[in-house]
């Protein structure tokens, strides 16, 4: 009787073991928790000149610290720019000056290549600028016109320039007309480039700080304003009929200019959140002139000022956030 006991447990042991085996056999296999697509790294085009650094600096803040993406910004000329936005090598440029680059916009935004992200909310304005002293004395040099007397122009003539007053140019690479404008308004000029926005400003300074004249090429907004008194000179009047002659035939001033964001087409797809962030930014000249005195003023790096302006301007960045 015993030996019967024993066997009818073994009996049910083995019964419950294969109705469990059963049991585990039919159960449905469990879904894998999904992965999560690695985010790519957003890569931000930065022209040389301080206002466009500073944008892409205050974006790289936000896209990594609140929305957990890695950051390039990558170094180039405005030109170069636009072919590699339109492989995706680059994603998104934060300042285009839309008088320089109206043929890029009919090439790369009207043919999909790239996307016009919106307006940056700075409006900015190339021109030809002197220092306000000069009026003292020679109050015509408030139009270009007080620029055909040979005797006004060879107050700025130099040994480079010889018989021609020099006038300064930035770097080489930046959208300019000043070549042409001088030859078809029939100036006694010669253009010397300064190579870059800081030799420009060096030389300013020197000439500022002796009240020598001084013309140059510089644009709104800037920190220097701040700093200089400073006179745009009054060209002929823009005019679209202007624009149509082309770079060559132009003989009147720089319009002012709505600054847009543009991106690589297929970002929107790729990255929604960044591609929103970038599309929702912007800010007014009064911002970017806050950052700009930073750097100018205050000896802050680009970063620095960037980063002092989020974390003074919260309310304001927030609303970019997807």
């Amino acid at each position: 009787m015993k030996h019967m006991h024993i066997r009818i447990r073994w009996a049910l042991l083995a019964l419950v073991t294969m109705l469990a085996l059963i049991v585990t056999a039919c159960a449905p296999a469990a879904t894998p928790a999904p992965t999560e697509k690695p985010k790519i790294t957003i890569k931000l085009a930065a022209n040389p000149w301080d206002g466009s650094r500073v944008n892409v600096a205050v974006a790289k803040i936000i896209l990594e610290k609140e929305l957990g993406y890695k950051v390039e910004i990558v170094d180039i000329e405005e030109n170069g720019q636009f072919p590699a936005l339109a492989t995706g090598d680059l994603h998104a440029t934060l300042e285009i000056w839309p008088s320089g680059h109206a043929k890029d916009y009919d090439d790369y935004i009207k043919t999909g290549k790239l996307e016009d992200i919106g307006k940056l909310g700075v409006v900015g304005k190339i021109g030809w600028f002197i220092p306000t002293y000069l009026l003292k004395d020679h109050p015509e040099l408030a139009t270009w016109e007080g620029f055909k007397n040979s005797d006004t122009a060879a107050m700025f003539k130099t040994a480079e320039t010889g018989d021609a007053g020099q006038f300064i140019g930035g770097d080489p690479s930046f959208v300019q007309y000043d070549e042409a404008l001088i030859k078809n308004l029939g100036l006694n000029l010669k253009v010397v480039f300064a190579g870059s926005e800081q030799a420009e400003l060096a030389a300013l300074d020197a000439a500022y700080s002796r009240q020598e004249p001084f013309l140059f090429y510089f644009w709104t907004p800037h920190a220097a304003f701040g700093k200089y008194d400073l006179t745009n000179v009054t060209l002929p009047e823009y005019s679209a009929e202007c624009e149509a002659k082309g770079a060559e035939a132009r003989d009147c001033d720089y319009p002012s200019d709505v600054l847009y964001k543009a991106a690589w087409a297929g970002l929107k797809d790729a990255e929604p959140g960044a591609y929103t962030l970038l599309k929702n930014m912007s800010y007014t000249n009064k911002d970017q002139i806050t950052m700009l005195a930073d750097i100018s003023e205050n000896g802050k790096s680009v970063e620095e000022a960037a980063q002092a302006w989020v974390d003074a301007n919260k309310s304001v960045w927030e609303k970019w956030l997807p």
